[in-house]
C-alpha cells in the first residue's frame, strides 16, 4: 500500500507538473466528460468479464458439486465485486444507472424469500415475503395474491424484486447469489461468515435441506439475470452508439461534470458514510452489513472509494492488468487553482488509507466489519468512525473541485444522515 501511495503521489505531482507547462495543451470539460464515460465502460465491462467467469464457476459448482467447486464459485464472486464495486460512483447523476442497479446490488435483504434460513432470523418487520422460501415452493401466497413460481427463470426472479412493495424482498443480484453461496452468517459480530454445504447442491441422496434441484435451477437462474444486466449496462456506455453515452456526451459539459461530481460525492456522503457504514456502526447491526454473508464487507466499502478516487485522477485499473488513462477532473482543477489541486489530491489519498485500513483490519487481522462494528469493539467503532470522517472530509474536496470549476450548489446527496 506504501508503494502504491508513493505511485499516486508522483502520478499527481506529474499531472500538476504537466499542466503548469505552458507547452502542455489545456485540457477541456468535454475531453473530461469523455473519459469520465470512458471509464464508465471500461469498469461495466470489466464486470460483465467477472460475471461471466463466475458463472462458468457456478456451471462447474452444479456438474461437480463438492467442497471445492463451491469454494472456486465463492472465489469467483468474490472476483466479481472488484469491478462492481468501483462502478456505483456512476449511480447517482446518471438515471439510467441508479433505476437499473437495484436489480443487481440491493442490500440488505430478506433471505428468508430465497431458501431456508435459521429459526427467528432477524428480517423486516410486517414484510409479507421474509420467509417466503422460493426454493421450497411452487406457490407463493403474498397477500391475497397467489403466486405461480414453479418454473425458476431469470425473468421469474426479477418480477419478483420488491414483491408485496417491500425493498427487502431482493430475489436476484450479486447478494442473492452470495447467500447462495454462503448461506446465513449466524456468528452475530464473532468471528466467521456463513457455511452452506456444498451438499445443497448435490442430487439424489446427499442432497442436503431439501429441493436441491430448485436451488441449482435458482442459481443458475440468478447468475444468467446478473450477465443479461450486466450486458445491458456496458452496452449503454459503448461509444459510437445510439445510447446513454451519446446522451450524456450531447449534453453541455458543465452538465456532464456535474453528474459526475454529484455521483462522487452521493457515493462518498449518503452512500458510504452514511448507509454502509454510519447506519451499521450506530445500530451494531449485522444485518446492515454490505456483505453480510460472506464478510466481504472491507473489499466492497473499499472499491466503492476506488471508484470515487478513478474519476478524480482519471486512472482505473482493468482486471488484465491494464490501467485505462486520460483527463481528468484533478487537472482540470489544476488549471484553474494548483492549490486546491494539491489540497483535493492531498485528502483523496488519506481518504483511500483510511477507508483500506478495513481491508488491513479484516486481512491482516483477521477482524472484519461485522467484528469492528460490536457495542464492545470501542478500538473496531474507531477504526470505521475514522473512514466515515475520512469520507466526509473528502465529499468535502469534491465540493471544493466543483466550486474551482464553477460547479456551484453541488448538494451531494445525505440519505438524510448528519455529520
Amino acid at each position: 500500500m506504501q508503494l502504491r501511495k508513493l505511485a499516486l503521489a508522483a502520478a499527481i505531482g506529474g499531472l500538476l507538473s504537466a499542466c503548469a507547462q505552458t507547452s502542455t495543451p489545456a485540457i477541456t470539460q468535454d475531453q473530461v466528460v469523455e473519459h469520465y464515460a470512458d471509464i464508465a465502460h471500461a469498469v461495466y465491462s470489466d464486470a460483465l468479464i467477472a460475471a461471466q467467469d463466475l458463472d462458468k464457476a457456478i456451471a462447474e459448482l452444479l456438474a461437480n458439486p463438492s467442497e471445492q467447486s463451491l469454494n472456486a464459485a465463492r472465489s469467483a464472486w468474490l472476483a466479481a465485486r472488484v469491478p462492481y464495486q468501483q462502478s456505483e460512483v456512476f449511480r447517482f447523476g446518471n438515471p439510467i444507472v441508479d433505476d437499473w442497479e437495484g436489480q443487481l446490488n440491493a442490500w440488505p435483504l430478506d433471505e428468508g424469500l430465497i431458501d431456508y434460513v435459521a429459526p427467528g432470523y432477524q428480517h423486516e418487520l410486517g414484510n409479507p415475503g421474509a420467509t417466503a422460501n422460493i426454493i421450497a415452493n411452487t406457490q407463493l401466497q403474498v397477500g391475497g395474491e397467489l403466486l405461480n413460481v414453479s418454473e425458476i427463470t431469470p425473468e421469474l426472479l426479477a418480477s419478483l424484486n420488491e414483491l408485496a412493495g417491500s425493498e427487502a424482498n431482493v430475489a436476484s443480484g450479486y447478494h442473492a447469489i452470495e447467500f447462495l453461496l454462503w448461506g446465513q452468517d449466524l456468528n452475530g459480530t464473532n468471528a466467521g461468515a456463513g457455511e452452506r454445504p456444498w451438499t445443497d447442491y448435490a442430487l439424489g441422496e446427499n442432497c442436503t435441506h431439501g429441493n436441491c434441484d430448485r436451488r441449482r435451477d435458482y442459481l443458475q437462474a440468478a447468475s444468467t439475470l446478473l450477465i443479461q444486466d450486466l450486458q445491458y449496462m456496458a452496452g449503454q456506455w459503448q461509444p459510437d452508439q445510439d445510447n446513454y453515452r451519446a446522451e450524456l456526451t450531447a449534453l453541455p459539459a458543465e452538465e456532464g461534470l456535474r453528474r459526475m461530481l454529484f455521483g462522487m460525492g452521493s457515493l462518498s456522503l449518503g452512500e458510504l458514510a452514511g448507509e454502509r457504514m454510519k447506519v451499521a456502526l450506530v445500530a451494531n447491526s449485522v444485518e446492515d452489513e454490505h456483505d453480510c454473508f460472506s464478510d466481504n464487507t472491507h473489499h466492497s466499502h473499499y472499491y466503492n472509494e476506488k471508484g470515487i478516487s478513478n474519476l478524480m485522477f482519471g486512472e482505473y485499473q482493468r482486471i488484465d492488468g491494464s490501467t485505462l488513462q486520460g483527463p481528468s477532473l484533478l487537472q482540470l482543477v489544476a488549471q484553474q487553482d494548483g492549490q486546491a489541486a494539491t489540497q483535493i489530491g492531498d485528502q483523496f489519498r488519506t481518504s483511500e488509507q483510511a477507508v483500506y485500513q478495513l481491508v488491513q483490519s479484516a486481512e491482516v487481522n483477521k477482524v472484519h466489519f461485522d467484528q469492528l462494528i460490536a457495542s464492545d469493539n470501542p478500538q473496531g467503532n474507531q477504526l470505521v468512525e475514522n473512514a466515515i470522517s475520512a469520507l466526509v472530509e473528502q465529499t468535502r474536496a469534491i465540493e471544493l473541485a466543483a466550486n474551482t470549476l464553477g460547479i456551484s450548489n453541488l448538494n451531494p446527496d445525505t440519505a438524510d444522515h448528519e455529520f
